[in-house]
């Protein structure tokens, strides 16, 4: 079987390197901001003669959106626009122009409505501050040395890594993969190089096939499982709050960059904000690591692995639970545990996001017309069912799932409703059968939808 699948590593630069790296970045950002200037130049112009009545034939000639005919138009005015090109790699320029060619034909799509999802603006010129430096190499020399400890890129010859790459030399060597790509990004203070690699890889089996496992996740605990194991919430943010808010303040009372008058940052405000740049990769870091080690664990243990769906964004328009709900990564674990399960053999369910396995009973299957988030012990009224709400939901989620193989191997509707929970047991509720084979994820979608109002699900 064959996947996609990133290896990403730190490096270790020399200022030389360094200084290479971010001059391939940067010529990366000038090839995107002439291209985005020459496209909205043309569009404006046209959109100018419009309003003068000229027909469509009289309008100016529109410019390709297309990585090739960018490509085209820059090949022709490189020599004027940057007389130093010959100093970087042809691959630094395609990068800043395949950027700005995703982002056009995104925003069109999304205009045409062939795009799923929020609106998507109108691409946007790259700073040399805000902007995070990146180039990607798809051609050219992109090897891992036989000493697993640097790897060569194009132009930028061999740098240094900060760890081994055994893991993705193993696999080179035994010719199991093959590089297809290489981004250097820089995160915070440190420069990494990610490689997307083709990865032939063997069929593989949970260590438990037949096991469910319905996962709740919430923000006192960062998940609550079925077999009542209670991941705790690290809460990294909330932990490095007190630093970054002196961080902060330190960075406020240095002379900063002023983009009005011109003036140019001091190399005090520059420090400050590379020690407030490296508390927050610290965050990120710590946070990546404990989700792909849970998600990791649950996909290769678990045959079959129960999320909810939820609606994130609109749980983040809450001001007081904003900063722990994005700080938990509620999106980043459902996301894992799609893949990561398809890799394992596994299958994932995502049950519906109007099921009430919160207001749900799961021992007499009683659903509550209401249950308030200060809750936090679900008392059933019919059976006197007591325990956690957190796990009588996760509870919900592994019987859900044997729903779905009891009804065909398939998904089936969370409940007949289509937003308002109404005070009922499970068994009036109707269900509907579908497909979803192993290794695949499963949808459970609802019946009578009748609106497409987004609210927010409270756990």
């Amino acid at each position: 079987m064959k996947s996609i699948q990133a290896y990403r590593f730190a490096l270790d630069l020399t200022p030389r390197q360094e200084r290479a790296v971010s001059a391939h970045a940067g010529a990366a950002r000038v090839a995107h901001n002439w291209a985005l200037a020459r496209v909205k130049a043309v569009m404006d112009q046209r959109a100018a003669e419009r309003t003068y009545g000229a027909t469509e034939a009289e309008l100016t000639p529109t410019v390709g959106w297309s990585l090739p005919a960018l490509r085209r138009a820059w090949n022709s005015a490189k020599g004027e626009v940057a007389p130093w090109w010959r100093e970087c790699s042809k691959e630094a320029f395609n990068t800043g122009l395949d950027a700005l060619a995703r982002a056009l034909k995104n925003w069109s799509d999304s205009r045409s409505g062939k795009r799923a999802g929020r609106p998507v603006g109108f691409p946007r010129f790259k700073s040399r501050r805000r902007a995070t430096p990146s180039v990607r190499s798809t051609t050219g020399a992109i090897r891992v040395e036989p000493d697993r400890k640097h790897v060569v890129l194009p132009r930028l010859g061999r740098l240094k890594l900060h760890e081994s790459s055994r893991k993705l030399a193993r696999r080179l060597d035994n010719g199991t993969a093959r590089i297809e790509s290489a981004t250097v990004r820089r995160d915070g203070s440190r420069w990494h190089v990610a490689s997307t690699v083709e990865v032939e890889r063997a069929e593989r089996v949970p260590v438990r096939p037949t096991s469910v496992v319905g996962v709740d996740v919430g923000i006192k605990h960062l998940a609550v499982l079925t077999n009542d194991e209670l991941v705790p919430n690290p809460r990294h943010l909330a932990d490095a709050q007190q630093r970054m808010r002196s961080l902060g303040r330190s960075l406020s009372r240095k002379i900063g960059p002023d983009r009005r008058t011109g003036r140019r940052a001091s190399k005090r405000w520059q420090r400050a904000a590379t020690r407030l740049g490296r508390a927050h990769a610290r965050v990120a870091n710590l946070r990546r690591d404990g989700m792909h080690k849970l998600t990791t664990r649950l996909a290769r243990e678990h045959g079959t692995v129960v999320v909810e769906d939820l609606n994130v964004a609109g749980m983040l328009r809450n001001r007081r639970l904003a900063r722990h709900i994005a700080d938990a990564g509620f999106a980043e674990i459902r996301r894992q545990l799609a893949y990561k399960t398809e890799c394992n053999g596994g299958r994932l369910v995502v049950a519906d996001r109007w099921y009430p396995s919160s207001k749900t009973c799961s021992g007499c299957g009683t659903v509550k017309a209401k249950l308030a988030l200060s809750e936090r012990t679900y008392t059933c009224t019919t059976c006197g069912l007591t325990l956690d709400r957190d796990l009588n939901a996760a509870r919900n989620l592994a019987a859900l799932a044997r729903e779905v193989d009891t009804a065909g191997s398939g998904p089936v509707a969370g409940r007949g409703a289509d937003r308002k929970t109404r005070a009922r047991g499970l068994v009036a509720v109707k269900r509907q059968p579908g497909t979803a084979s192993a290794g695949q994820t499963g949808t459970v979608l609802p019946q009578g939808r009748t609106t497409n109002r987004v609210l927010t699900k409270a756990h």
